[in-house]
């Protein structure tokens, strides 16, 4: 392997680098850690390290690194036609392939795609088609999209505000108007006193509440992730998704599926909303439609809305240069190719996501986790101080203890990427991984909780 002087990268980082989501002096003062290389299920650091990364890159790598078919496909499109953009009557035959190829593997309904290239983008994108659609159907005011406390659509000024982070909410003067928030269907941390199936059905009431205060005739969409990843992991309850859906066509409420995270095998079916049984009107897709090889995004336009924005004619007023990209284009229909060849959706269904949740509810039984659970290849723990004998019962760590990053620092010591939410530990593995490889990685997280445990 070749050799990195990982303290000039570090000081060259330090003096030029701005990092997403970090606070920049304290990076500055311990240094970034250094990935070089990544193979299968594996990354290694400038220092030699091998860590096997529960996370997917960011909830993306779902094919795993080091797929040669992809980087070829990329150089071919490359030296065919590097770029050229889709504005002023113009369209490339990678775009158009994958857009095909898209409405294939969607749910039914779906006829239509438009090109970002980030889920940020992909969400801002919504908020312009809603109220571009209202608009033409006769009905300005409809522009109000309502979402979800702690949910995550990106870090745009638009995904910013229609997420519900506080922390992001708090710098730059976010969520601009039009856009509320209502209860995030989080039992763990809400639904203390309550049956799970009551706290469903609350959590889901809340966005009909809503709707009635603002008034139906003032709400355009309401957006969520089938699961939310950055908040988590927050698995929501059975009856959660059947009640949202009803409130939807009761009041006639565009849905909006961030399908970012969940889509293209993670919860076991191509798309999330499959596995809850949501009927989206448009669907958010980013990460896992090229594994994060090249940055893609968009969104999958049902026809309900397609249509009306194609037959009432008029220019949509939004695109990007890099919408329909055809190196970008390229490797999403080389990654798609391989998780459909390689039956990747249907390995998570019927093998690794049940030996996941088999594996990861035993983490349970260790002195630190409080609550375990998973979904397909999603999965997250809870660190509790001491445990009660029910669910709401556990003593928490205060949050200046920062337990959770703690506990993520001895999984990095150990060989595991697994990323710290509070103190939720939760992880995204590759879709390629085998069973074996979830042993391994539980084996380096409970060695990791073992650590943390003695620390405390």
């Amino acid at each position: 392997m070749e050799n990195f002087d990982t303290r000039a990268i570090q000081k060259l980082d330090s003096a030029h680098y701005l990092h997403p989501f970090t606070d920049s002096l304290e990076l500055s003062g311990r240094g970034a850690r250094v990935i070089v290389r990544g193979e299968g299920i594996y990354v290694w650091d400038s220092e030699g390290n091998q860590i096997l990364d529960a996370m997917s890159g960011l909830w993306c790598v779902n094919v795993g690194y080091g797929r040669a078919s992809i980087a070829d496909a990329v150089y071919k499109q490359m030296m065919t036609l590097p770029f050229y953009n889709s504005f002023f009557n113009t369209t490339n035959v990678p775009a158009v392939q994958l857009a095909t190829r898209l409405t294939e593997l969607a749910p039914p309904g779906f006829s239509r795609v438009f090109f970002t290239g980030s889920g940020s983008e992909g969400n801002d994108t919504n908020l312009r088609i809603v109220r571009r659609y209202w608009d033409l159907m006769g009905y300005s005011e409809r522009h109000i999209v309502i979402s979800r406390h702690n949910a995550y659509h990106g870090s745009t000024v638009a995904g910013a505000s229609l997420g519900g982070m506080a922390g992001m909410h708090a710098q730059g003067g976010l969520p601009i108007p039009g856009i509320v928030h209502v209860m995030q269907p989080n039992y763990f941390e809400c639904g203390k006193g309550m049956e799970e199936e009551e706290f469903g059905l609350m959590a889901a009431r809340s966005l009909e509440e809503k709707i009635v205060e603002l008034g139906a005739d003032k709400v355009a969409a309401f957006i969520a992730e089938p699961i939310q990843g950055a908040g988590g992991v927050v698995i929501p309850p059975a009856n959660y998704w059947p009640e949202v859906q009803r409130i939807c066509d009761k009041y006639d409420i565009l849905m909006i599926a961030d399908e970012v995270i969940c889509g293209f095998g993670r919860l076991g079916t191509m798309f999330g909303s499959t596995s809850f049984g949501i009927r989206p009107d448009l669907m958010t897709f980013a990460k896992g439609v090229s594994s994060g090889y090249v940055p893609m995004g968009g969104v999958l336009v049902g026809d309900r809305v397609g249509d009306v924005l194609v037959a009432k004619g008029g220019e949509f007023a939004h695109g990007f240069t890099y919408s329909g990209h055809p190196v970008a284009c390229a490797a999403a229909l080389e990654n798609l190719h391989i998780i459909v060849q390689e039956k990747l959706v249907e390995r998570v269904a019927e093998t690794t996501g049940p030996y996941l949740k088999q594996q990861f509810a035993k983490l349970a039984e260790h002195p630190l986790v409080g609550h375990a659970n998973s979904y397909g290849m999603v999965a997250g723990l809870n660190l509790v101080r001491r445990k009660g004998e029910r669910l709401h019962d556990h003593e928490l760590f205060a949050p200046s203890e920062g337990v959770g990053m703690k506990c993520r620092a001895h999984m990095f010591n150990n060989g595991v990427i697994m990323r710290a939410v509070g103190d939720r530990m939760i992880v995204a593995p590759p879709l390629v991984m085998s069973t074996d490889d979830i042993d391994e990685m539980v084996k380096r997280i409970r060695k990791s909780l073992d650590d943390t445990l003695a620390d405390l």
